[in-house]
C-alpha cells in the first residue's frame, strides 16, 4: 500500500509538471501571438494613413496611394515647410529661388517663374508640391505634370497664420509627416504667444505707427489692412500706418508723408544697396517723425513674406525693429 502510496504521488507530480510545462508552452504562445497581433496592428496603422484624399487650393482632389519617397517643390515656402518636417532626404527639386536651408541650393533646379517641366518629369517624383501663387502662370505646365501620372497637390497662398498652420498640415499629411507638423505648428504657436506677451508691455501712448515699403521710391508699394504684414504688425502692438488702405497698394510720397509715421520698415535691402540711406535723405521728408528720430530699418524680407516656420522670427525682426529697448533686452 505504501508503495502504491509513493506511486501514485510519483505520478500526481509527474502529471503536474507536465501541466505547467503544458501552460508554460501556451502562455509563451499567447504571448508570441499578441506580440504578432500587436506588430501587425501597428504595420496596419502605419499603412492606413495612406491613401490620403486631401482637396487642394485648386479644389482638385488629391488622392496620395502611398508615402511619397520623392518630392519636388516649386516654391520656396514649401521647401522650407517641408525641410522643416524633416522630408530633407525625399526633396529631389525645388525653385530657382530656393535658398533656404542652404542644403536646398543643392538640390536639383526646376525653374523660376517658368517651370521647366521636362525637368519636373525627368525627376520622377511621387508628388509635386506646387502653390496658389503660381496657378495663373503655370496652369498648362502644372497639367503637363499630371498628365505623366504624378500627384500635383496646390498648396494655398497664405494670408494669415492660421492659414500657414493648415498649409503645414497639408503638406504634412500628404507626405507622411502629420506628427513633426503638428509639432511644428505648436512650436509656433507658442514662440507667437511669447512675443504677444512681451508686445502687451506696450502702453498705449508708447504704441508706434508702423509704414512698410516693399518696394523703393518711386513705386512705393505697401501692405493695408487684410494682409500678413498687418496681422504681424498686430502681434507686436504697433499700427499699420497704412490700414485705411485695403491689400498691397501703390501710395505717393505725399499720402505717405501725411500719415507721418513713427517708424518706417523696408523690406528690399537684399536688392537695394543702403536702403535706409535711401529712405533718410528723401527731400521733403525731413518733418515726418520715423526720418528725424532716424527710426528706419530693413528687415529680412525671406523672414517677413515667405509664409513658412521662419514667420515668428520675421515677427521677432519687426518686434527689435519697431520696439528696439522692449524686444533687445
Amino acid at each position: 500500500m505504501k508503495k502504491i502510496n509513493l506511486l501514485l504521488l510519483a505520478l500526481l507530480l509527474a502529471i503536474g509538471v507536465i501541466a505547467g510545462c503544458g501552460n508554460n508552452g501556451d502562455t509563451d504562445n499567447e504571448n508570441g501571438g499578441s506580440d504578432s497581433a500587436d506588430q501587425e496592428q501597428a504595420e496596419n496603422k502605419e499603412s492606413a494613413a495612406f491613401p490620403v484624399t486631401i482637396k487642394d487650393a485648386a479644389d482638385n482632389k488629391v488622392t496620395i496611394e502611398e508615402e511619397p519617397e520623392k518630392i519636388v517643390s516649386l516654391i520656396p515656402s514649401n521647401t522650407e515647410i517641408a525641410y522643416e518636417l524633416g522630408l530633407d532626404d525625399k526633396i529631389v527639386g525645388v525653385s530657382d529661388f530656393d535658398n533656404y536651408p542652404p542644403e536646398a541650393a543643392e538640390k536639383e533646379k526646376i525653374g523660376g517663374m517658368e517651370l521647366n517641366v521636362e525637368k519636373i518629369i525627368s525627376l520622377s517624383p511621387d508628388l509635386v508640391l506646387a502653390h496658389g501663387s503660381v496657378m495663373g502662370s503655370a496652369t498648362d505646365a502644372l497639367q503637363q505634370v499630371r498628365d505623366a501620372g504624378i500627384k500635383v497637390l496646390v498648396i494655398q497662398d497664405a494670408k494669415s497664420f492660421e492659414e500657414v498652420y493648415s498649409t503645414i498640415e497639408m503638406i504634412g499629411k500628404a507626405a507622411g509627416a502629420d506628427e513633426q507638423a503638428e509639432e511644428t505648428i505648436q512650436g509656433m504657436k507658442d514662440d507667437l504667444q511669447a512675443v504677444k506677451e512681451k508686445a502687451a508691455e506696450v502702453s498705449e501712448e508708447e504704441k508706434k505707427s508702423v509704414f512698410v515699403e516693399v518696394s523703393p521710391s518711386p513705386e512705393i508699394f505697401t501692405p493695408g489692412s487684410n494682409t500678413f504684414m498687418d496681422e504681424m504688425l498686430t502681434l507686436i502692438n504697433a499700427d499699420n500706418a497704412a490700414a485705411e488702405q485695403e491689400g498691397w497698394v501703390k501710395m505717393n510720397e505725399e499720402a505717405i508723408i501725411a500719415l507721418n509715421p513713427d517708424v518706417i520698415l523696408t523690406t528690399y535691402g537684399y536688392y537695394t544697396d543702403n536702403a535706409k540711406d535711401l529712405v533718410l535723405s528723401r527731400e521733403g521728408w525731413e518733418g515726418v517723425s520715423a526720418i528725424k528720430n532716424e527710426s528706419v530699418y530693413d528687415v529680412h524680407s525671406d523672414l517677413v513674406t515667405r509664409t513658412g516656420p521662419r514667420l515668428v522670427q520675421g515677427v521677432e525682426e519687426l518686434a527689435k525693429a519697431v520696439y528696439p529697448d522692449l524686444f533687445n533686452e
